[in-house]
């Protein structure tokens, strides 16, 4: 570690009050990752519940080792002509120091470095996860896990040095991204976009139903989504010293409430029925909204930004069937362009209140901030786009993307996993039941005969 950067340290103290609020907020944030693998799980058809669960569950693992091997250097190291990052001593943690606080750029928080770590390392988590709902159905689970290592190493670390790390051309221009409005949601909801324009779409679509299996475990899914959220959203000020984590939080319950009612009065007034599918989504929507501007608005403009999401992400799930892609469940419809519309509306609802006394940003709105969010949205949205469909392109042509149709058909579970979600043969189940009425209804049948 450079001097300079070891003599600012020195100068601030360990706050255990923020080293503990955040290492629950990681928690929080880690739990969000299963969340989805529920919400998801759900809403795809029963034959392929495990793959979709799975498809969440393998990038805890993958990532978590990509981003001690060398993903948090790239992305939070010493800046390299404002692209990317590196720092050796960060190259699995070999370099660091537990008692180390966490410093960007000449300013140090009161946190340990690995605290900050592990609470980007679950954002690092979740965004390829996000990916997963686009391609439900018909993608190998091989190949999908070779996508994750890869994406998360050309497209997500850079762009989150891009965005948060000092150095970066977005931070550096002043592009607000409170908790991931752009590296999470617009990058994954791009990078899926990207992939289904590849892999094409599933056998049936727009002809076979293809209705949530478990409004149930979407519910549920969408809570712990919820729950974590706070942590994801709050924890990103890194401690509460001036009531900044504390505006996020009020912001982000009041955003996904604004966003889950515009979206059932949309659907009310559309097809004429108040959906638990459209509840869990209209959330899920003001959440990804809330996400980029939760700490530049008031509490009035979290509901104005929550409202227009719910609206705007409610009317674009149904653009895959106008258009022709195949957007499993509504990843784009509800993470790009909720991702989109809360970065850009940061623009108009900025209240000059977020103002970060460490960091020098002032959070007020205006034409200027709304072309600096232009800039931050656009390009990530660009970027993720192509580079993701390079990607998916030459895993198709070398090893495949999809699975073959016969297996797509039969169920992806059995074919990938060699697993079911639901064991219906045994105690309990319909067909136990079926098997132990049928010696009975033989004997009965018998003594009608004679």
């Amino acid at each position: 570690m450079a001097p300079a950067i070891m003599m600012a340290a020195d100068k601030v103290e360990l706050s255990p009050a923020n080293t503990g609020f955040m290492l629950i907020c990681s928690a929080l944030v880690m739990l969000m990752t299963p969340g989805l693998a529920f919400f998801y799980g759900g809403m795809v058809r029963v034959k392929s519940t495990l793959n979709m669960l799975m498809m969440s569950f393998i990038s805890l693992g993958i990532v978590t080792i990509l981003w001690v091997l060398f993903g948090f250097s790239l992305a939070f190291g010493k800046d390299s002509g404002s692209i990317i990052g590196w720092t050796s001593d960060w190259v699995g943690l070999s370099g660091v120091d537990k008692g180390q606080l966490w410093v960007l750029g000449e300013t140090t928080y009161n946190i340990p470095l690995l605290v900050f770590f592990v609470f980007q390392l679950m954002f690092a988590i979740i965004t390829p996860a996000l990916i997963s709902g686009a391609l439900a159905d018909r993608v190998k689970f091989s190949a999908w896990a070779l996508f994750i290592a890869l994406w998360a190493t050309v497209v997500y670390f850079p762009v989150a040095h891009w965005v948060w790390a000092d150095g970066g051309w977005a931070f550096d221009l002043g592009v607000i991204d409170f908790a991931g409005g752009t590296a999470v949601h617009i990058n994954a909801g791009a990078a899926a976009l990207g992939v289904i324009l590849v892999i094409g779409k599933r056998v049936g679509f727009k002809k076979d139903p293809m209705r949530p299996h478990s409004l149930p475990l979407v519910m549920l899914g969408a809570g712990l989504l919820w729950f974590g959220w706070f942590g994801f959203n709050a924890g990103s000020w890194l401690g509460n010293d001036d009531g900044v984590g504390s505006l996020m939080f009020v912001n982000t319950q009041v955003a996904t409430a604004a966003a889950m009612l515009s979206w059932l009065i949309y659907e009310k007034i559309r097809h004429g029925a108040f959906t638990t599918l459209g509840a869990a989504s209209g959330a899920v929507a003001g959440l990804v909204a809330i996400t980029p501007s939760g700490g530049a608005v008031s509490p009035v403009g979290a509901i104005a930004v929550g409202a227009i999401a719910g609206l705007l992400c409610a009317m674009a799930v149904g653009l895959k069937y106008k258009f022709g892609y195949d957007d499993s469940l509504d990843v784009v419809g509800v993470h790009l362009v909720g991702g989109v519309v809360g970065s850009l509306l940061i623009g108009f609802f900025a209240s000059g209140k977020g103002q970060s006394e460490v960091e020098g940003l002032f959070y007020g709105g205006g034409l200027t901030q709304f072309w600096k969010q232009c800039a931050g949205v656009f390009v990530v949205l660009f970027y993720s786009l192509i580079v993701s469909a390079i990607l998916a392109f030459i895993l198709d042509k070398t090893i495949g993307m999809r699975v073959s149709e016969d297996d797509e058909v039969a169920g992806i579970d059995q074919a990938e996993h060699a697993e079911t979600a639901y064991d219906f043969s045994g105690a309990g189940g319909g067909a136990a039941r079926t098997a132990a009425a049928a010696p009975v209804a033989e004997a009965a049948s018998k003594k009608v005969d004679a």
